[in-house]
């Protein structure tokens, strides 16, 4: 056995070299045309962390919560399973490397009954024990065992790419909640400041009216302001608690279980202008761009897996043990048996399948290369619309602020001048509209900017102020992303979800 099997494994290791079908390479696209983006005039060096933009933000509470649905959220939950499940199917794809043996143990009792001329009926009992080992090895002849495991790679680190894009996310969402939070309570501060200057004004009205300086006209509109306020109150108060729900549910909490937030965001506080000179390099972090190369390297992969499906494959089976007709016997020398099959099997004619399966797999690479081309367009609209509402909300918050400082002062000059009865109630009545308008329009802009911020952190990938030097994250495969890992390493993710 030996003197046939040592020349087939020589041949077969030699034949093994052979890999069919291009390697992956990433597509020229429309962010190789630049160094910047367009609304980003100068040019910084990229930064390659992703650092924790949320902190920029300034408010202790926030963090605390976005650790919170880190740990909680069950939209990460999910993806941290489906990470697990493509770690183990890449797992299952690299035992191809290793052969695969198995053993066997039986033992047989048999009665035969038959009728012998002139002898009669005759029974024979016979009984067999038999054990064995069996090994088998598919030789990689063409690459097709190496592709599929090269593609399985790729789709390992697209999932963990998938990931890292749940959690930016659940994260955005969280501060988007947070922000919205702090959006309904000073909303409501201004309903209340609102409604206690209308109560105020319509006592005055009152009395005016019994003592005949004012007419019912006057009186009837300003309980009408007051019940408008009142109602404004309440539907106020309704979209707070319904933004506490939503960032419970990001929490992983029941919604309406939530303590009270502090009192940490009353005012929206300014943000610090963006720098310029954004490098388009920055997308190179973003998570869903990482997901759709890797997804585009695994269908690269799949074309060579189809293209070694077209030549033959060759399988080296062995097998060892021993049989005999009492256990004693089985470890006797005249009990062994053994066999060693090499099987060489390949396509004569299937009636184009295998052709169609190649061309199927080079339209899913060509359909995975088109799509990593429009992710790569997405992601860059995503951060010149980014930039272009940054800069203009910046511009509106100013203007913002003085239409405010203006009304203000409006509607005291008109309360004041009707308390002296040299003005018309209409005018208070118009003024106090205008100062509500600019409150609320004061307050959207704000909101606006710091949405505007978060979308030009997703769009980035992360900040864009990171340190020197950054430790690795934790929970990034350490190979590269077109190598397959060594053999030993066959733990390479973590899955934990916090940053």
């Amino acid at each position: 056995m030996l003197r046939f099997a040592v020349p087939l494994l020589t041949i077969a290791l030699a034949a093994a070299g052979c890999t069919l079908g291009p390697d992956p390479e990433r597509p020229q696209t429309a962010a190789d045309t630049a160094a910047s983006f367009v609304n980003a005039q100068d040019t910084v060096g990229p930064s390659d962390n992703l650092a924790p933009w949320w902190t920029r933000f300034g408010d202790q509470t926030t963090t605390d919560l976005v650790e919170e649905a880190l740990e909680n959220n069950t939209d990460l939950m999910v993806a941290v399973a489906r990470l697990l499940e493509a770690e183990a199917a890449w797992g299952q794809s690299r035992s191809t490397l290793w052969p695969q043996v198995d053993y066997n143990l039986s033992g047989s009792r048999t009665k035969t009954s038959f009728v012998l001329p002139e002898v009669g009926r005759r029974t024979i009992y016979s009984t067999t024990y038999s054990g064995g080992i069996g090994v088998s090895y598919q030789v990689d002849l063409f690459g097709k065992l190496k592709r599929t495991r090269q593609a399985a790679w790729s789709n390992l680190l697209a999932e963990h790419a998938a990931r890292e894009t749940v959690e930016h996310s659940v994260i955005a969402g969280v501060v988007r909640a947070r922000v919205q939070v702090a959006i309904a309570e000073r909303a409501q501060i201004v309903a209340e400041e609102i409604r206690t200057s209308w109560e105020k004004t319509l006592a005055t009205i009152e009395r005016r009216y019994r003592s005949g300086l004012v007419g019912a006209v006057d009186l009837h509109l300003a309980r009408e302001n007051l019940a408008a306020t009142r109602a404004a109150e309440i539907r106020l108060e309704a979209a707070q608690k319904l933004a506490r729900h939503a960032l419970d549910v990001l929490v992983g909490r029941r919604p309406g279980s939530g303590a009270a937030l502090p009192d940490t965001l009353p005012d929206l506080p300014d943000l610090g202008p963006v720098p310029a000179g954004l490098p388009a390099a920055l997308l190179d972090r973003r998570p869903d761009l990482i997901r759709a190369e890797m997804q585009l390297a695994a269908s690269t992969y799949g074309v060579g897996a189809a293209l070694a499906n077209l030549y033959p494959s060759l399988t080296l089976t062995a097998s060892g043990g021993a049989t005999s007709d009492s256990l004693t016997d089985l470890v006797d020398i005249d009990s062994v048996v053994y066999n060693a099959v090499a099987g060489l099997v390949g396509p004569i004619f299937s009636g184009g399948a295998r052709r169609a399966e190649v061309e199927a797999a080079r339209a899913r690479a060509d359909a995975a290369g088109a799509a990593y081309a429009g992710v790569i367009l997405n992601a860059l609209r995503e951060v010149e619309d980014a930039l272009v509402s940054d800069q203009a909300n910046s511009e509106r918050l100013k203007y913002t602020t003085h239409r405010l400082a203006e009304a203000q002062s409006a509607d005291a000059l008109a309360r004041e001048r009707y308390s002296r009865g040299v003005e018309a109630f209409l005018k208070v009545l118009e003024t106090e509209r205008r100062l509500r308008n600019a409150e609320e329009a004061l307050i959207t802009t704000r909101a606006d900017t710091w949405n505007t911020r978060i979308d030009l952190f997703l769009a980035l990938g992360g900040d864009w102020a990171l340190p020197e030097t950054a430790p690795e994250s934790a929970n990034t495969p350490t190979e590269g992303p077109y190598t397959e890992p060594a053999a030993a390493n066959t733990k390479s993710t973590e899955t934990k979800v916090s940053p």
